[in-house]
C-alpha cells in the first residue's frame, strides 16, 4: 500500500463524488416531484404527457402502498416474460449476425430473472451466446426499467417518511416515466459519447475474423474479435448499477473499459445516484444532516473495505512468490495489467458495495481476505451507497432498525423523524433483513449438500465453499458478480439462482413498500429533548455497527468456513 499514486485517486474519487453528490441530490429531487421542473421540461414535457396518455395513466392520481406494489410487480412480470420469449427466439428475430440460436429455457428463466431484477448476473458469455437484438431490446430495456424501478421504490419510502396522515406514496406510472425520461435516458446518451471518445465500440457490424500474429502449438490460426453496440449498454450498466457486460469479460474488456480515465468514470457513475439520493432523502425529509449523516456512514464502511482488499492484494499471495513469481506488483492474478492492484480491489469494493457487478478483475483470482471484502458488501445488505434506490431504501432500513434499538437502550418510546416506531415497522424492517439472509444460507447448503452443487465448482476445500456462498450471496443482493470459479450454466443452478435473484428483489421491495405506506399514514409529533438525534458521530457510529453487527452474527460461521480458512491454509502453504 505504498503506491502514492493509489491515495491520490482514492482521495481524487471521494473527493468529486462528494461535489457531485448535492447537485445530482437536488435534480433527483426534482425528477422525483411529479410536479417538478428540470431544464428538460420544455423538451421532454410533451414527450412525457404522451407516455401517460399511452399507459392511460393520470400522472396526477396517486396510489396507495398496495397499488404501487402491485404495479410494480405487474410491470416487472411482463417485462420478465418480454426477455424469456426474445431470449428463447433471438434466432427468429433480427439484428443476429452471428445466427445464434435460441438459448435453453433454464438459461432464459436464469437471465429474464436477473434482468428484470437488476442483478444482471450472467451463466453465458455475451459475445458467443446474444444476438444484438437480445443484448439491445431484450437486456438494455431491463438496464433501463429495472434501474428505475429500484429509485422509484426509495422515492415511495422518501415519501412516506416524509409525509404524514397520508394514504398514498406517489403513483409508480409516474416514476417510471419521469426516472427513465428525465435521469437515466439523458445521461446515459451523454455518457455513450464519452465512451465511444474513450475507444468503446459501437456498431453492428459481423464479427471480425484476423490472423494471430504468433501462433501457439494446437491453437487456431484465426482469432475471431466481436464487435457490436458495447457503448449503449456500457453506459446503462454503469449508471444504472446493472453490471451485466456486453463482454463476457466485462469491464476488463478493453472494448468496455479502454483507458484508465474510463476506468475512474466507470467507477464514479456506479455511485453517483446512489450517493445523490443520499441529499435528496435530507432534502425531501428536511433533514439535510441526516442526509448527510448516512452519506458519512456510508463513506466510511466503503473506505474500510477498499483499504482492506487492496493491502490484501497488495501484498500478495506467498504461494506464488515461492515458486517464482514477483511479488513487487502484489497478487496480480486474474487482474489486467492497464489497471493494476489498486485500480482492481477498487473497483472490486466499488462494484459489491453497490449491486452493480461490473467488474475489471476475476474475484476468484483475489487472496482470500481480498476476497472476503467483496463478499462480505454484498452480505451486509449492500447499503454502502448500494444499488440504485435500492441501496438507499436498504439503508434506510438499517437506520429504522438502529433508532429502534437504541430507543430500547435509553428506555424510551423509539421515534425517528418525529414518528414512532411500532412492531409494525419493526416486523416490515425484520423481513427486508431476514430474507436475503435465508435466501443466501438456505440455496448455499442445499447446493453443498447437493450432487448438482459440487459438480459445478472448480475448486475444492474451503475456496468452492466461497464460490457457492458468493453465487448466492451475488444473486439474492441482486449484484451479479461471480467469483467465475463456479460452472453456473445448469438446470439446477441456473433455476435456484434465477429464484434467489426474485426473491432477493420482490421480497424486500413489498416491505419496504409496506412500511413506507406504514410512515405515511402516521401522525408526526414534534421532537422533543428526548428524542435520538439521527446526525452528528453517535448516530453514524450506531449506525455502521447496526449493519455491521447483523453482518457479522449472521454471516460469520459461513465465512470462516470458507475465505477464512482459506487465508490461514494459504499461509502454511496449503493449496486446493
Amino acid at each position: 500500500m505504498d503506491n502514492i499514486f493509489g491515495w491520490i485517486q482514492l482521495a481524487l474519487y471521494v473527493a468529486v463524488l462528494l461535489a457531485l453528490t448535492k447537485p445530482m441530490g437536488i435534480y433527483l429531487a426534482r425528477v422525483l416531484d411529479a410536479g417538478g421542473r428540470t431544464f428538460l421540461d420544455p423538451a421532454l414535457g410533451p414527450v412525457e404527457r404522451t407516455f401517460y396518455r399511452l399507459l392511460g395513466v393520470d400522472p396526477k392520481r396517486e396510489q396507495s402502498w398496495v397499488e404501487y406494489a402491485i404495479s410494480l410487480l405487474v410491470f416487472s412480470l411482463v417485462g420478465f416474460l418480454f426477455t424469456y420469449a426474445v431470449l428463447r427466439f433471438q434466432n427468429l428475430l433480427p439484428l443476429n449476425p452471428q445466427g445464434f440460436g435460441p438459448l435453453s429455457p433454464d438459461l432464459a428463466f436464469n437471465t429474464a430473472a436477473s434482468f428484470t431484477t437488476n442483478t444482471n448476473w450472467q451463466n453465458y458469455g455475451g459475445e458467443s451466446t446474444l444476438s444484438y437484438f437480445s443484448q439491445m431490446v431484450g437486456l438494455v430495456f431491463h438496464n433501463f426499467v429495472s434501474a428505475a424501478a429500484g429509485i422509484a421504490v426509495a422515492a415511495a419510502l422518501i415519501r412516506g417518511i416524509a409525509r404524514h396522515s397520508a394514504r398514498t406514496i406517489g403513483n409508480f406510472w409516474v416514476d417510471l416515466v419521469r426516472i427513465n425520461l428525465y435521469l437515466l435516458v439523458p445521461l446515459c446518451l451523454v455518457y455513450a459519447v464519452f465512451l465511444v471518445s474513450q475507444g468503446t465500440i459501437q456498431n453492428f457490424k459481423p464479427y471480425v475474423k484476423a490472423e494471430v500474429v504468433e501462433q501457439a502449438a494446437g491453437k487456431p490460426s484465426v482469432q475471431t474479435i466481436a464487435q457490436g453496440p458495447v457503448a449503449s449498454q456500457a453506459a446503462v450498466k454503469m449508471l444504472g448499477t446493472n453490471g451485466g457486460g456486453f463482454m463476457n469479460a466485462n469491464a476488463a474488456h478493453p472494448y468496455e473499459n479502454p483507458t484508465p480515465l474510463s476506468n475512474f468514470v466507470q467507477m464514479l457513475s456506479i455511485f453517483l445516484i446512489p450517493s445523490g439520493l443520499t441529499y435528496t432523502f435530507g432534502r425531501m425529509v428536511n433533514h439535510r444532516r441526516h442526509g448527510w449523516a448516512i452519506w458519512t456512514a456510508m463513506t466510511v464502511l466503503f473506505l474500510a473495505g477498499a483499504l482492506a482488499a487492496w493491502s490484501a492484494e497488495a501484498r500478495g499471495n506467498p504461494n506464488l512468490t515461492a515458486v517464482g513469481v514477483d511479488a513487487s506488483q502484489g497478487n496480480m492474478e486474474g487482474k489486467e495489467v492497464r489497471f493494476g492492484v489498486f485500480d482492481s480491489a477498487l473497483f472490486a469494493t466499488i462494484t459489491t458495495d453497490a449491486s452493480c457487478g461490473a467488474v475489471n478483475a476475476m474475484h476468484d483470482s483475489f487472496t482470500p481476505l481480498g476476497g472476503l471484502v467483496p463478499l462480505i458488501d454484498i452480505q451486509l445488505g449492500e447499503v454502502i451507497f448500494g444499488g440504485v434506490g435500492a441501496g438507499l431504501y436498504g439503508m434506510l432500513v438499517f437506520v429504522v432498525l438502529t433508532v429502534f434499538l437504541a430507543g430500547l437502550m435509553i428506555g424510551r418510546t423509539p421515534e425517528y423523524l418525529g414518528k414512532k416506531i411500532e412492531a409494525y415497522d419493526v416486523k416490515a424492517s425484520a423481513v427486508t433483513v431476514l430474507v436475503p439472509i435465508l435466501s443466501i444460507l438456505g440455496f448455499t447448503a442445499w447446493a453443498a449438500v447437493s450432487a448438482w452443487g459440487v459438480a459445478g465448482l472448480h475448486n475444492a476445500g474451503p475456496h468452492g465453499l466461497s464460490e457457492m456462498l458468493y453465487a448466492y450471496s451475488s444473486t439474492t443482493g441482486n449484484n451479479g458478480s461471480a467469483f467465475a470459479g463456479l460452472s453456473g450454466n445448469t438446470a439446477w443452478y441456473n433455476t435456484t439462482l434465477g429464484l434467489a435473484m426474485l426473491a432477493g428483489r420482490f421480497f424486500v421491495m413489498v416491505p419496504v413498500l409496506a412500511l413506507a405506506g406504514d410512515f405515511a399514514s402516521k401522525k408526526r409529533a414534534p421532537q422533543s429533548g428526548g428524542s435520538f438525534p439521527v446526525s452528528g458521530p453517535v448516530f453514524v457510529v450506531l449506525l455502521i455497527g447496526t449493519i455491521v453487527i447483523v453482518g457479522a452474527l449472521t454471516f460469520f460461521p459461513a465465512l470462516s468456513l470458507g475465505p477464512v480458512v482459506e487465508h490461514f491454509l494459504m499461509g502454511s502453504g496449503k493449496l486446493f
